[in-house]
């Protein structure tokens, strides 16, 4: 398995340690169902020996039904009773659909505080590093019942980047419903798609819009590329496509917008 950046899409099978995250319109709500055919394509990479990390939003938005909220809570409070709810039933239906491949999940929180804490850091860092070694699958987010408007990552995507920064990942995933970025808006006249973005691109003249559903989740294709970003100054090279493109982007296919990793900080994998 590598140890070193890769260098393009048909490198992906090849990765030793993979982050995926997925938003939250993609397993919630009419598209839970994407559950399986996601765990189908991390199963897949796991199988093939790759240490997989799974960092997964969507408990606020698969709280909300069991709270008979109609849309996503605005006031902090209800956000984080609907996260305790959703929580318990996004893990249960991942681990359900996991089941079939005799792969365990282990829940990892995390908040910002967690991040920028030395301490807390290390514990985060130790605890993931054990749950690889031991062949469980790691799902992360947000802990969302505890954070504070002060203290939250803002998205999931910034949390991707970040976890992927503590754990030396090899590649990074950050999936969607759009398979790719564009230089606008995919739905507006001229929208071009972005297939590779070498390192250090500044992306001139691009425009980003939210593409996601309305109302579920925080992130959108700033985020993704900001996040994409700040992993491949850590030597991750990131893509980032659809979540229904999963599994052509963990076999190596030629989907979504590739960014190129920094050569000078190389992904390394522990022992």
């Amino acid at each position: 398995m590598s140890r070193g950046p890769l260098r393009s899409r048909a490198d992906v099978p090849t990765a030793r340690r993979i982050v995926v995250k997925v938003g939250s319109s993609s397993i919630s709500g009419p598209n839970a169902d994407q559950i399986g055919p996601l765990v189908d394509a991390l199963a897949d990479a796991y199988g093939r020996g790759s240490e997989v990390i799974l960092v997964s939003s969507g408990a606020i938005a698969t709280g909300m039904p069991y709270l008979n909220l109609d849309g996503r809570p605005t006031d902090l409070a209800t956000q984080q009773a609907a996260a305790a709810v959703g929580q318990n039933v996004l893990i249960y239906r991942y681990q359900e659909s996991l089941r079939r491949y005799g792969i365990v999940a282990g829940q990892v929180l995390l908040t910002a505080g967690d991040i920028d804490n030395p301490t807390h850091r290390s514990n985060a860092q130790r605890a993931m590093e054990r749950l690889l070694k031991l062949r469980i699958l790691p799902i992360v987010n947000e802990n969302d019942t505890v954070a504070t408007h002060e203290i939250r990552f803002g998205d999931n995507d910034r949390l991707a980047a970040l976890v992927s920064e503590l754990v030396e990942a090899d590649l990074l995933v950050l999936l969607s419903d759009v398979d790719a970025l564009y230089t606008r808006p995919p739905h507006e006249p001229g929208a071009l798609k972005i297939t590779d973005v070498d390192f250090g691109d500044d992306l001139a003249g691009v425009t980003f819009g939210s593409a996601g559903a309305a109302g579920v989740g925080t992130g959108g294709a700033g985020t993704k590329v900001a996040a994409a970003r700040f992993a491949t100054e850590a030597g991750t090279p990131v893509l980032v496509t659809s979540t229904t493109l999963v599994a052509e982007a963990l076999s190596g296919a030629d989907v979504g917008t590739w960014f190129g990793a920094s050569e000078g900080a190389p992904a390394e994998t522990a022992g």
